[in-house]
């Protein structure tokens, strides 16, 4: 095996792949950089194997954070591939680390793209799938993974889109599914590298002191009420539930209708949606 770079056997103990369609949406791009920048983060190496897409995506998200990453090529290392990636698999060396199973001067064929799949999953404690078709090559590495013994992991995505399809296959079967890189440390991380709980978002209301929060909830779900109404309901005194309606009209969660206030549509949803008024 060739390879440019750094140690390859101590890098293998703390990496991770991350793989995915070469004709990846905007989204699959997002979060392949963003998996790879918050793995970097924490010192994990991102393995991926140079192609455009996903693969690309991801080393940058690695690189851009300083971290390190390694590129499984299908071909010599001294032969970049494909070459609008010349640049890319040129910092790779630099700051990480280039590898093919091929000797010098060798060019990539389909069959050797389906091997270096299985080097990508061999080299790495997991292998993260963010867009995959139904028979994205991707899927054989992640299959390679799980014969390997190592984790299989997917990113979701649109139920609607045929490039998560085969992500979502997977994940069907025994792949785990992760939002972040917390949550990929997680799995082939040592015990105690624990993802944050999931909390949910922070809303405006959350921020809000009781007196706000209870004002808030005396509103009607639909149409308009008068201040000395929301007040009785609120149990406070009108001059309090108008100094809080003026506070909640600036987070625009009400508005004034005459001599009437009401909840807008952003105050809708989330008073359907979120957690009960505290």
């Amino acid at each position: 095996m060739g390879a440019r770079g750094a140690d390859l056997r101590i890098w293998a103990l703390r990496s991770v792949a991350v793989v995915g369609a070469r004709a990846c949406t905007e989204y699959g791009a997002h979060m392949a950089a963003t998996l790879a920048s918050g793995l970097a983060e924490r010192g994990w190496i991102v393995v991926s194997g140079g192609a455009y897409g996903v693969d690309g995506a991801a080393h940058r998200g690695a690189l851009g954070s300083g971290g390190a990453t390694v590129a499984v090529l299908a071909c010599g290392v001294d032969r970049p591939y494909p070459r609008g990636h010349a640049g890319l698999i040129g910092r790779i060396a630099e700051q990480g680390l280039v590898v093919g199973e091929l000797p010098p001067g060798d060019h990539p064929t389909a069959s050797r793209f389906l091997l270096r799949n299985r080097v990508i999953a061999a080299l790495t404690r997991g292998t993260v799938v963010v867009e995959a078709a139904h028979r994205s090559g991707s899927l054989v590495t992640a299959r390679a993974a799980r014969r390997l013994g190592r984790h299989t992991i997917g990113v979701p995505g649109p139920v609607t889109s045929g490039l998560s399809a085969g992500v979502h296959e997977l994940l069907r079967q025994d792949a785990v599914l992760v939002t972040d890189a917390a949550e990929v440390v997680e799995l082939v991380g040592d015990m105690g590298e624990l993802a944050p709980e999931r909390r949910g978002p922070v809303l405006p209301r959350d921020l809000l002191a009781p007196a706000g929060r209870q004002v808030l909830a005396a509103l009607p779900g639909r149409g308009t009420a008068r201040p000395d109404e929301i007040a009785r309901a609120a149990e406070t005194t009108p001059d309090d539930a108008i100094a809080r309606l003026y506070e909640l009209r600036a987070l625009g969660y009400v508005e004034r209708h005459g001599d009437g206030w009401k909840l807008t549509r952003q105050a809708v949803i989330s008073v359907r949606d979120g957690p009960e008024p505290r």
